[in-house]
């Protein structure tokens, strides 16, 4: 059973061994360069899919080289339209070595982190008397914040389903015809 990981790089994902190569989008690390990826799925004697557990696993590439993909040619064409349009594209690539896929240990980068926020905490305890003279000034933003009306919003809502439909049209009344009164006088002066 051999160990692999799948990783994720400019929105792809590629399954990748110890000594494997693949071609990922373009990445901004120079020709050399190492370069850390992000495991989405790790397997060894188990799998490990848990993003917790997925932070222990490492999975570093070199930079091997820069290169561009093939050209794709692509041509629209509608027949007896006159419609007709060329482009081309040319994918930037960045070709990987992988060097290393393993499941390490714990972090043990907690500890530090701890110790410089030991150090910052005496400095911290005379900044701490200024604040306090800022309090009231905190104290106004709470007050500003029920200075705001809640119940304009729902007032306004009110207003949109007390609005009346409006009353269908009424048919528009038929006039009598005047032609017929118009030949009973023209025959009566004739």
């Amino acid at each position: 059973m051999s160990t692999y990981a799948v990783i994720e790089s400019g929105g792809k994902q590629y399954k990748v061994e110890k000594g494997s190569s693949l071609l990922v989008d373009r990445l901004s690390a120079k020709q050399g360069d190492k370069v850390a990826l992000r495991a989405v799925m790790f397997r060894d004697k188990e799998v490990v899919a848990e993003p917790k557990e997925l932070e222990r696993v490492k999975v570093e590439a070199t930079v091997a080289e820069h290169l561009r993909g093939p050209k794709v040619k692509v041509f629209k064409y509608k027949p007896k339209k006159g419609y007709r349009r060329r482009a081309g594209h040319r994918s930037e690539l960045t070709k990987l070595e992988v060097t290393e896929v393993k499941l390490g240990a714990r972090r043990a980068a907690a500890t530090p982190k701890t110790e410089p926020a030991e150090e910052k905490k005496p400095v911290a305890k005379p900044a701490a008397k200024k604040p306090a003279a800022k309090k009231p000034a905190a104290a106004k933003k709470p007050a500003a914040k029920a200075k705001k009306p809640a119940a304009k919003k729902p007032a306004a809502k009110a207003k949109k389903p007390a609005a009346k439909k409006p009353t269908p049209r009424k048919p528009a009344a038929k006039k009598p015809a005047n032609k017929p009164a118009a030949k009973k006088e023209a025959g009566d002066g004739s």
